[in-house]
């Protein structure tokens, strides 16, 4: 795929496990935006879980991608305008940031654990990755090391953030209501995959973004980091989640549908793709 259009889609697997049906309809749909513009399809390995990303997972990751038909003309191994293509090696373009956004006033430094969090709640947002923050250490200095302590973005008390998503339409959240002050960098000295993510889209000069349904409200987060970075926003497209035989929507766990498990059982791509 060239990139004359100015098209840049991308796909961003992360290898904590191996990838099943559900993430391969995503990427199938994300190929097929970028060849209908006449764009450039990236590869980016989002390894940066150094606990849970294993060297298995990222053979495989390749192996299961390429089987499925699923192609990139940038990425790990191959190289590209903004390499590197693997997040584990890009640490320093992300303190960058955080810099960039602690020097600007939106970060503070979080004591609390995820614990302390939910106790805090009444009630945690049911399905959400991260609960609302209740802004117990709001007024914390942001004038000490970045290591040792978590870091969350102060959001916009009542501020609605909205785009108009190609798949499902206008969306609109609530700062501080519909999601709370997020992690964006944790004491372990990472970045949060909210934080990761945005940077990353950025400097790889990503014009849509093309994943799960059950990330809208990262996508609200994620605004908030372009808009404060003062990067230009990209176009999002959200897919609907494929769900099991029980209506669970699909996990790295379910391993029965990985794409694996189907291709050992004989299946081959082509009758995966007809199944949609």
């Amino acid at each position: 795929m060239s990139a004359a259009t100015g098209y840049r889609g991308r796909l961003a697997p992360s290898p904590t496990g191996y990838l099943h049906l559900g993430h391969a309809r995503t990427f199938w749909i994300a190929q097929g935006r970028a060849e209908a513009a006449g764009g450039t399809m990236i590869l980016r390995n989002d390894d940066l879980d150094s606990a849970r990303c294993r060297a298995p997972f990222v053979a495989a990751m390749f192996e299961d991608l390429r089987w499925f038909g699923l192609r990139w003309s940038e990425g790990p191994a191959i190289g590209g305008p903004y390499v590197p293509y693997d997040q584990s090696e890009r640490l320093p373009i992300y303190i960058a940031a955080f810099e960039r956004l602690r020097t600007a006033g939106f970060l503070y430094p979080c004591n609390c654990s995820r614990q302390d969090v939910l106790r805090a709640l009444a009630a945690p947002h049911q399905g959400e990755e991260e609960p609302l923050y209740p802004g117990t250490c709001r007024g914390a200095s942001p004038d000490r090391p970045r290591v040792g302590v978590n870091w969350r973005f102060r959001v916009p008390e009542g501020e609605t953030v909205s785009f108009v998503d190609s798949a499902t339409g206008p969306h609109a959240e609530t700062a501080g209501r519909d999601f709370g002050d997020f992690l964006v960098w944790r004491k372990d000295d990472l970045p949060s995959y909210q934080l990761a993510c945005t940077v990353d889209d950025a400097a790889m000069r990503i014009t849509e973004v093309v994943r799960g349904a059950d990330l809208l409200t990262s996508t609200c987060r994620q605004l908030l980091l372009y808009r404060a970075l003062r990067e230009p926003e990209p176009t999002f497209h959200h897919c609907a989640l494929l769900n099991d035989e029980h209506g669970q929507r699909l996990a790295k766990r379910h391993d029965a549908l990985s794409l694996r498990t189907l291709r050992e059982r004989g299946a081959t791509p082509e009758e995966l793709r007809a199944s949609w």
